[in-house]
């Protein structure tokens, strides 16, 4: 991690600031980040780190791309032309993983609202991951709907097994920041210019379900559990 060092003039970098402050997660947790802090950490005043992120916003924005970019650079999570649908979301579930388990005081963070899309549901700050999660479903056969439903189930299942394994770590998984739940405007959509799959299913994304997908998760469950234990099923199914 970058130290005091690298607060003199022209040491510092953006790399250098979300370095250091990936540290400090790592350290001693996301609540402790603080712009004072950070700037301590790098041995300069607070304000000297805006030159490098806008905001604290952007610094948690900058911080979790960079774990995430680094995860799907990741020649492991690479897709291949063998992959069918089965293959690629597994290969997805076990890199979101690997995040959590290589740095659980991180992944709380991962697992919030995106700023340029607060109202997709379930929550995850990369929009970059999303899109490939989605275009991934697409381009394997997947309608608009079924990508979108595949995202909300999908994220479900990942997101709060993965909260509850940090969790078990110690790790506060409290939310990081309230949602700030709103509609897409002209504003947001021209923000997601670069995230054709999230624009083209915004509506879908951010249908609420709730009810639904969680009796089709339950569902899902009690169907395993009958299968594992060889129960007779009492709809005489199988």
């Amino acid at each position: 991690m970058a130290g005091p060092a690298a607060g003199k003039r022209g040491r510092l970098s953006t790399e250098i600031v979300v370095d250091a402050a990936l540290g400090i997660i790592d350290r001693d947790g996301v609540r402790t980040l603080s712009m004072r802090g950070l700037g301590r950490e790098l041995g300069v005043e607070a304000m000297a780190l805006y030159r490098y992120v806008g905001n604290f916003e952007d610094l948690l924005d900058a911080i979790v791309n960079q774990v995430v970019d680094r995860m799907l650079d990741d020649p492991a999570m690479q897709p291949t032309e063998q992959d069918d649908w089965r293959a690629f979301l597994t290969r997805q579930a076990h890199g979101v993983r690997s995040i959590a388990v290589a740095q659980p005081q991180v992944f709380p963070l991962i697992a919030t609202r995106t700023p340029s899309a607060p109202w997709i549901r379930p929550p995850l700050r990369s929009l970059r991951w999303i899109e490939e999660f989605l275009a991934g479903l697409l381009d394997r056969g997947f309608a608009d709907a079924g990508a979108a439903a595949a995202y909300r189930a999908f994220t479900s299942f990942l997101l709060g097994h993965l909260l509850l394994e940090v969790s078990a770590r110690g790790v506060d998984t409290g939310p990081v920041e309230e949602p700030d739940v709103v509609p897409l405007d002209a504003s947001a959509a021209e923000q997601l210019a670069a995230y054709p799959a999230v624009a083209r299913l915004a509506e879908q994304l951010a249908q609420q379900n709730a009810d639904e997908e969680f009796q089709s998760a339950l569902t899902s469950l009690l169907d395993r559990l009958e299968q594992l234990n060889g129960l007779p099923s009492p709809t005489g199914r199988g």
